[in-house]
């Protein structure tokens, strides 16, 4: 005789009434998500007309009855020194040219952190991932937001590429009070050009993101002095013979800050 396979059991009436229900609100709200990832393919053409910050900043100044004194210039990226974008990179985000947008490990050690500590501070932001908030969200730390900035990070990776994304972020960072991108920053702080910044003051301006509205990166306090030597240091090889020039470490052989893992130099000028 065949031998049939044993009968399932079928799910109780009342069991299908709470699930389906449930599993179709996830599946649209999925849907709706994956909708609502803007169109970054624009980005790889031209500058964005503005920014979520820059709009955030103009609420909370208007919520105070003033008018935001907004400081913001483009500039290409040949015109950006390339001592602040290694700077940037080594201080922000030092497997940029590596990762696809998200580093998952440092994702996961910032949420074993803050689980630890009890409270959302770390975030394990790449420099994609930052740019995406800046764009398109907000300063706010949840789980959600996260989520939607690691999904619009993987987005940008996609469309744009690495060159053009680190571009766009140093051009829409926040640099200070109502100053955004690296060559209003370059001006406010140290009367220059992005262009002419020296490694010191390019260091400088890259240990300032993490909090920009609290520190000056042209006034040398205890704070940047600290984290400018340690941004150095992960940037010069161990083995590399260095002198003192200012505040800065250089090579003795070269002038210049030995890149990392192939990068070029920074460069005295």
């Amino acid at each position: 005789m065949l031998a049939y396979p044993p009968k399932m059991a079928r799910a109780s009436p009342l069991l299908l009434r709470l699930v389906r229900p449930a599993l179709f609100l996830a599946a649209a709200a999925a849907a709706l998500w994956t909708l609502w990832l803007p169109d970054v393919k624009p980005l790889g053409r031209r500058a964005p007309a503005t920014t979520a910050y820059i709009e955030l900043r103009k609420r909370q100044a208007a919520a105070k009855g003033r008018r935001l004194d907004l400081r913001w210039n483009w500039v290409a990226s040949d015109k950006i020194s390339e001592n602040l974008k290694q700077a940037v990179v080594t201080a922000e985000d030092d497997e940029f040219w590596r990762h696809d947008g998200v580093d998952w490990s440092a994702v996961r050690a910032a949420y074993e952190r803050d689980w630890k500590e009890g409270r959302l501070a770390a975030g394990g932001s790449t420099i994609t991932m930052q740019l995406a908030r800046n764009l398109f969200l907000s300063p706010s730390k949840n789980p959600l937001r996260k989520a939607k900035e690691i999904l619009i990070a993987r987005r940008l990776e996609r469309e744009l590429g690495k060159r053009r994304i680190l571009e766009l972020y140093l051009n829409v960072a926040e640099w200070g009070e109502g100053v955004f991108g690296c060559e209003a920053a370059a001006r406010a702080y140290f009367g220059k050009p992005c262009a002419d910044l020296t490694p010191e003051e390019a260091v400088a301006m890259a240990v300032v993101l993490p909090n920009p509205r609290r520190w000056d990166p042209s006034k040398r306090g205890a704070y940047v002095e600290r984290n400018s030597r340690r941004i150095i240091e992960r940037m010069t090889p161990p083995d590399a013979p260095a002198v003192q020039s200012g505040s800065t470490t250089v090579n003795s052989s070269t002038g210049s800050i030995p890149g990392e893992n192939g990068r070029k130099p920074l460069t005295l000028e």
